[in-house]
């Protein structure tokens, strides 16, 4: 072999090697931030599947790292703003958290509104793209969803009627829901999730509204003893928008094939999943609180058309906000309601 050929063989042998170097060298690092602690549901088995997909579906050219319980710092609040400002590449978070900034989507809150979180959160995607796209223009908007239905949880009362909260601390996760609390006599306190165990202990709130899914992470199956929900084949005592959402700029920066890779991970479908996943978790831990000896009460159909009468004027009052606005408030509130109507689970 002359060495004119033992060159080129060398250099063909060599260069999958710079190739494979030059791949490991363009490892994309997406930064992941939200409030859930690391051991919650969402976390664990939605958000964290979801990251390892997309690492898979990428030959390993994306690369998460996950900061769950605010670990980049900044508020719950502040979650959008640092997704939209490219402080972080990625975010989970609740629209409710930041009042009066997605005023349209705030339908997905009202009391007795939906009926599970699958259909429901396929029905927000499409709300959004249809009713309020320009809330999230400010974003990539990855996924929208609901969880499992929202119910009751108390320390030292059972709640078998609406009158049974008349004076009682109960946290809200969101604006509606704490007016939710006000409409039938309990005296609302908004906090995020991290902070209800803290103020449970201290008696800074006597009980809190959160679905089954999210107890353990805020220990309610340690801290109250007496759960409240509503009849199954009911609309629920309300829900909450979640959002997955990435920095604009970091998204339109991919090369093509990793956009691919993000859009195939995003949308109805996804939004769907994560609502579907989230709320598998629902009935699991739904029977280990009751094998904890804790009360669980399902509420009576009369009382839960009472709750509901009282709450009403809610939606009203919403409609009215968004004309106020200068949207067609009874369109959206029935455009919302149709979604939710042809999504819903089939009995």
């Amino acid at each position: 072999m002359d060495r004119r050929t033992l060159i080129k063989s060398v250099a063909a042998l060599a260069a999958p090697a710079i190739v494979t170097s030059a791949k490991a060298q363009n490892v994309i690092t997406l930064r992941f931030h939200t409030f859930v602690p690391a051991m919650s549901n969402v976390y664990s088995r939605v958000i964290t599947p979801w990251m390892a997909k997309i690492e898979k579906e990428s030959g390993g050219r994306l690369k998460f790292q996950g900061f769950p319980s605010m670990q980049m710092g900044g508020a719950p609040a502040q979650l959008f703003d640092q997704a939209r400002d490219g402080v972080v590449d990625i975010v989970w978070s609740l629209a409710g958290y930041t009042p009066g900034r997605f005023p349209r989507s705030e339908a997905f809150e009202l009391p007795f509104f939906t009926y599970d979180a699958e259909g429901s959160s396929r029905a927000a995607w499409e709300y959004i793209a249809n009713y309020a796209p320009d809330e999230f223009r400010d974003v990539k908007l990855l996924a929208c969803h609901t969880h499992g239905l929202n119910i009751l949880h108390m320390k030292s009362k059972l709640i078998t009627k609406a009158g049974d909260l008349h004076g009682l601390k109960v946290r809200g996760p969101t604006r509606k829901a704490t007016q939710i609390l006000t409409a039938v006599g309990a005296i609302p306190v908004g906090m995020p999730l991290p902070a209800i165990p803290d103020a449970l202990a201290k008696g800074v709130i006597e009980g809190a509204i959160i679905p089954w899914d999210t107890v353990p992470a805020a220990k309610l199956d340690e801290l109250t003893k007496f759960h409240t929900e509503f009849p199954k084949g009911m609309q629920g005592f309300n829900n909450s928008m979640q959002f997955l959402a990435m920095n604009k700029a970091r998204y339109d920066s991919l090369p093509a094939d990793l956009k691919k890779v993000i859009d195939q991970n995003s949308g109805p479908d996804v939004s769907a999943m994560y609502g579907r996943e989230i709320e598998a978790q629902d009935p699991v831990v739904r029977a280990a609180t009751l094998a904890r000896g804790n009360t669980v009460h399902v509420m009576g159909k009369a009382e839960t058309e009472e709750f509901k009468r009282l709450t009403n004027p809610i939606v009203d009052e919403w409609v009215k906000e968004m004309n106020d606005k200068g949207f067609d408030g009874a369109k959206l509130l029935a455009g919302g309601r149709e979604l939710v109507e042809r999504y819903r689970p089939k009995v």
